[in-house]
């Protein structure tokens, strides 16, 4: 009997086994023929992507000219054009900087040179000309931050609200970048995502000052990472920083309408020698034309730039008073 018991389990094990490597066989030819038919469908000329090799490091192009970019790699004047870059909000490369500034430069002063023969002449005009790309980045730059500096005190007000209707400071930092126009919400959208990846408080703050190096931020990130380690009312602190910046900004305004007139003063002193140059030239260009071609001119003119410069730096310096 159990003789009997043990065929009839071992029968029942065969079969089923068979059965199941049958079916399984039956799966996998039909997974392959499956898969044959995708591949024939999706067949492309393209290399197989486990031939590819994938880099994954960091490339950072700083011009789209291959030469450049690798010169510009080995720069330490790189980083700091793409800082600048970030800062004025403009979507350039450091290699379109460069480039700029030495079409701006040699254009001119090859022109010049080709007119008046003046070497020196051509020289300091091509320089100013080439400074043109920077003064414009410097120029973008410095209206972003005066713009971002104007929204601080709003900034805070939110902060403040934010932390005394119980949220953490976190919590205030993601308000700030929701509701907050640029580029005061970006800045603080970046600092806020920062914490969300793992970074420290001390660094993401750090990072906004070194993004944005406003005087007016620094003692406000100095005055958070204080509250941090030795406690205190956070919402007060702010709250009375953004008073005191609100009462800056109204002494700086008070001394830009006492300093108008010396700024048009300068402005005036500066332009109207080269504005009264060009107008004599065009009404009668060989009276002009001796500054250029006699040697006496071409001292004249150049004593006449000197002094220009140094009158527009020393007004420059009386009206541009510190708040």
């Amino acid at each position: 009997m159990l003789l009997l018991l043990i065929l009839v389990f071992l029968g029942v094990f065969i079969v089923t086994a068979l059965l199941l490597i049958a079916s399984g066989a039956g799966a996998s030819e039909q997974t392959k023929k499956t898969l044959a038919v995708l591949q024939s469908a999706l067949a492309s000329n393209r290399p197989n992507a486990e031939d590819q090799i994938v880099d994954l490091r960091k490339q950072e192009l700083l011009s789209a000219v291959p030469w450049l970019n690798r010169w510009l790699l080995k720069l330490e004047v790189a980083p700091r054009l793409r800082i600048l870059l970030y800062q004025a909000n403009l979507k350039w490369t450091a290699g379109a900087v460069i480039l700029m500034s030495a079409a701006a430069f040699s254009i001119p002063a090859y022109l010049i040179y080709l007119r008046t023969q003046a070497a020196i002449l051509g020289l300091l005009i091509g320089v100013l000309a080439g400074m043109a790309p920077l003064a414009y980045v410097y120029t973008k730059r410095r209206q972003r931050f005066n713009k971002l500096e104007e929204q601080l005190p709003e900034t805070l007000d939110l902060v403040v609200s934010a932390l005394r209707a119980g949220h953490s400071l976190v919590s205030a930092l993601g308000l700030v970048a929701q509701e907050s126009p640029d580029p005061a919400g970006g800045e603080f959208r970046i600092c806020f995502e920062e914490q969300n990846y793992g970074l420290d408080l001390r660094v993401a703050m750090a990072n906004l000052v070194t993004r944005v190096p406003l005087q007016d931020l620094r003692i406000v990130t100095t005055a958070i990472l204080i509250q941090k380690e030795s406690g205190g009312n956070l919402a007060e602190v702010l709250d009375k920083a953004s008073y005191f910046i609100r009462e800056r900004f109204r002494l700086k305004r008070q001394v830009r309408v006492h300093t108008a007139q010396g700024r048009l003063t300068g402005w005036i002193l500066s332009i109207l020698p080269l504005v009264l140059g060009i107008g004599l030239y065009l009404i009668n260009p060989d009276t002009m034309r001796i500054l250029w071609t006699n040697p006496l001119g071409i001292k004249l003119l150049y004593a006449s730039a000197i002094m220009t410069v140094i009158g527009a730096l020393i007004i420059r310096k009386i009206i541009n008073v510190q708040v």
